[in-house]
Parts: C-alpha cells; sequence; structure tokens
C-alpha cells in the first residue's frame, strides 16, 4: 500500500514537472511570435502654417485649366500676379489662405474651381547675422530658428563680441524694432524667455 502511494506521488510530479515545463514553453513562442511594438514614425513637419515671404516660389494649379498651371515668384512687394485672380497681396499667408483668395477670385470666371497651391521654394524665408560672430552672413531657414540656433549657424560669437549687446532687428511695416538678447544669461540657464523664435528677413546683430 505504501510502495503505491509513494509511485502515484512520483507519477503526480512528473506530470506537473511536464505541464510546468509545457506552459513556460508556450510563453516563450507567444513572445517570440509577437511583432515588437515601436512607436510610429513623426510625421513630417507641415509647411501649411508657414507665411509666405518675398522671394518664395509656389506652384498654382487649376482642375481642368492646364493654362493655369503655373509657378509664380512672390515679389518684393509681397504680392503676386496670377491669371484671372490680377494682383494678391501674400506676404505672411498661409498656403491655405492663398489658396481660398485665388479659388474666390477665379469663381468669377470659373464655376467652382478645384484650385491647389504649394510651395515650391521657400528662399525668401532667410535670416541675416552680422557682426563678431566667426560665419557672419544670411542664411536661409526651412524651420522655426531661435537666437541661440542662429548663433550656433554662424559659428558663435568671436572671443571678442559683446556677449551682453546683442541685438535682434526686425522690420515690422515702417517700423524697425530693436530687440536686446544677453548671450551670457541664456547660457547660463537665465531670462530664457530672451531666446525667442526669430522671422524671416530679421537681422542678428553681435557687436
Amino acid at each position: 500500500m505504501c510502495r503505491r502511494a509513494a509511485m502515484w506521488l512520483q507519477s503526480a510530479k512528473v506530470v506537473l514537472f511536464v505541464g510546468a515545463f509545457m506552459s513556460c514553453v508556450t510563453a516563450c513562442t507567444s513572445l517570440q511570435s509577437s511583432p515588437p511594438t515601436s512607436n510610429p514614425p513623426p510625421e513630417p513637419e507641415s509647411d501649411q502654417s508657414y507665411g509666405l515671404q518675398p522671394g518664395d516660389i509656389i506652384r498654382v494649379s487649376v482642375w481642368r485649366e492646364e493654362a493655369l498651371d503655373q509657378g509664380v515668384l512672390v515679389r518684393p512687394d509681397g504680392g503676386i500676379s496670377f491669371p484671372l485672380a490680377g494682383d494678391l497681396e501674400v506676404e505672411g499667408a498661409t498656403i491655405d489662405e492663398v489658396t481660398n483668395t485665388i479659388a474666390g477670385k477665379l469663381s468669377e470666371f470659373i464655376p467652382n474651381p478645384v484650385v491647389t497651391v504649394s510651395l515650391q521654394e521657400n528662399a525668401g524665408n532667410r535670416i541675416y547675422v552680422t557682426g563678431r560672430v566667426n560665419q557672419p552672413g544670411v542664411f536661409l531657414i526651412n524651420r522655426p530658428v531661435d537666437i541661440m540656433q542662429a548663433l550656433a549657424m554662424a559659428g558663435g560669437p568671436t572671443p571678442f563680441a559683446d556677449k551682453d549687446a546683442i541685438r535682434v532687428l526686425r522690420r515690422q511695416g515702417d517700423r524697425q524694432l530693436s530687440i536686446p538678447f544677453n548671450y551670457k544669461q541664456v547660457q547660463k540657464g537665465e531670462a530664457l524667455q530672451q531666446n525667442i523664435m526669430l522671422q524671416a528677413g530679421d537681422t542678428l546683430v553681435v557687436p
């Protein structure tokens, strides 16, 4: 009787061991067969919020109107000329705004025009860095740039630069603003509100 009980206990242990082993194998197989999770790739930055500047080139096309498919240069005065739509002021306007404006003008001649406008070249989106920097010049920017980033693009201030007296010159209509910037403070992580985003046409002066 004791011998039978011992054999029964031994068999039960074997069954439990095999069951546990198979469970581990199943779990491991499930983990290996599951595809690895990954974060979705970031969406490319859209140019729909970009404000057009003189020197930019846009492409305008109208569905079923081949004669109205053409590239258009934004003039120095911020305007463009387009057939049937005439002269339009587009400086600072977004692609969506220009699309709606042209469609509204063309609707006087074409029923329900389907207008597509795209940014071909943002050559007008430039900033200027001058003074005591290692690489002064004109810089074409295709994304928002702050003052510290612009200084880095220009190779940084020279050893003799007055880093406390840097200024941003910005035109607003007929007025010109002079915005102060203290490089030393921002470099220390202080008064970070000074590190503003630059706008097209801004001039960064490092005395």
